[in-house]
């Protein structure tokens, strides 16, 4: 027998069921990350805004460990960002974006940040998302994670790149077309 889909992100009914029970586990575990806040209302804002959940999925098949972290009292939404302890798994020896990913002539990477992150229907953390990240808890102590980069550094070559290291958040610039195998890319995503 077929699996039941959801005509509109195509996510079979049984991961829906199986993604909605690793979100609530997370999210009781971590509750730090979102004081005041109940799974009932980011349930039913996810399954009112069944969209997201296809790029939650993929946030979560890729290693990042979506959480909520905050809510928008303005517009309702709940923000999530990836909380994996390191860079997530699957996201990591990437460039920064297309234009550097085509720049490389030689030992091209598969892929880019920005092109993955936006393949999944999310978005880059910001510099300031990063610090918040850090404010939750302990991340990137081996790794490191490409950040959204403003425009004035992307149009001089570079991107900017975060981990922590001694006990300190760091942000560092690197050229866009550089990778490594320990630097991945966390993603936000408003529900």
């Amino acid at each position: 027998m077929k699996a039941k889909t959801n005509t509109i992100n195509n996510l079979p009914q049984e991961r829906i069921d199986e993604l909605f029970n690793i979100l609530k586990s997370r999210f009781e575990k971590n509750m730090n990350r979102h004081k005041e806040m109940q799974w009932d209302a980011v349930q039913n804002r996810l399954e009112s805004n069944s969209e997201n959940l296809w790029s939650l999925n993929e946030m979560e098949e890729t290693g990042g460990e979506p959480d909520v972290v905050d809510f928008d009292k303005e517009t309702g939404e709940y923000v999530f960002f990836d909380c994996a302890a390191e860079s997530p798994k699957e996201r990591r020896g990437v460039c920064y974006d297309q234009e550097a990913l085509d720049s490389r002539k030689k030992f091209k990477p598969a892929h880019s940040a920005v092109g993955m992150a936006e393949e999944m229907g999310a978005e880059l953390l910001t510099e300031e998302q990063y610090h918040r990240l850090h404010e939750l808890g302990e991340f990137d102590k081996k790794t490191s994670s490409w950040l959204f980069t403003p425009p004035a550094i992307r149009k001089l070559g570079g991107a900017i790149f975060g981990d922590l290291r001694f006990g300190r958040v760091f942000i560092y610039h690197n050229g866009a077309e550089s990778y490594y195998g320990g630097r991945g890319f966390r993603c936000s995503l408003k529900v």
